[in-house]
């Protein structure tokens, strides 16, 4: 014979294995939803209208405005490059670019924070340009998708500084020939 106190273990095993595959349900759906969403960057009227502008004020920062907008981390609406990455991007010299990226600030079409030598976070607003669902807009802040060229992927500072702006304890770097 069962006791009550049996029959109430059971019973409340199998609801916490409905429970768990519940959940895995739920995370499954949550994986299809961002596979359907992977790799759309959505343009809202604000921002089709505001490329326009910038296609008749200034082609070639419209070109950048829409460079910053296809890279933006779907989390963070907001991309880390630096100044030489887009000079190459675009061929053209630094000071061409600084002076399209300063345009763009200037016209409200991004925020730009330093991270380190002329290596800065770009932000676009979340009402004109977005990669992510809606219900993310309001968790975006830095964690990016960080464009470097080769020779820059050793670079621990930009690394450390991005660490700190994310409020993660800095860690130290240890460069090569460094005794451990």
């Amino acid at each position: 014979m069962v006791g009550m106190a049996e029959v109430a273990t059971d019973a409340q095993r199998r609801q916490r294995l409905a429970d768990f595959a519940a959940a895995d349900r739920r995370r499954e759906e949550e994986a299809e939803d961002d596979k359907k969403n992977r790799g759309f960057v959505q343009v809202y009227p604000k921002g089709w209208a505001r490329l326009r502008a910038l296609i008749n004020a200034n082609p070639a920062a419209a070109r950048i405005y829409a460079f910053l907008a296809e890279h933006i981390d779907g989390d963070a609406g907001a991309v880390v490059v630096s100044q030489e990455v887009l000079a190459l991007e675009f061929s053209v010299h630094r000071r061409t670019v600084i002076r399209h990226l300063q345009f763009l600030e200037k016209a409200g079409a991004l925020v730009k924070i330093r991270v380190g030598g002329s290596v800065y976070a770009y932000a676009l607003d979340p009402e004109e340009v977005w990669r992510s669902w809606d219900d993310k807009k309001e968790l975006a802040a830095f964690t990016t998708r960080t464009l470097v060229r080769k020779a820059d992927k050793g670079n621990g500072q930009v690394r450390r500084k991005l660490k700190v702006m994310m409020g993660q304890p800095e860690l130290p770097l240890v460069e090569p020939g460094d005794a451990e």
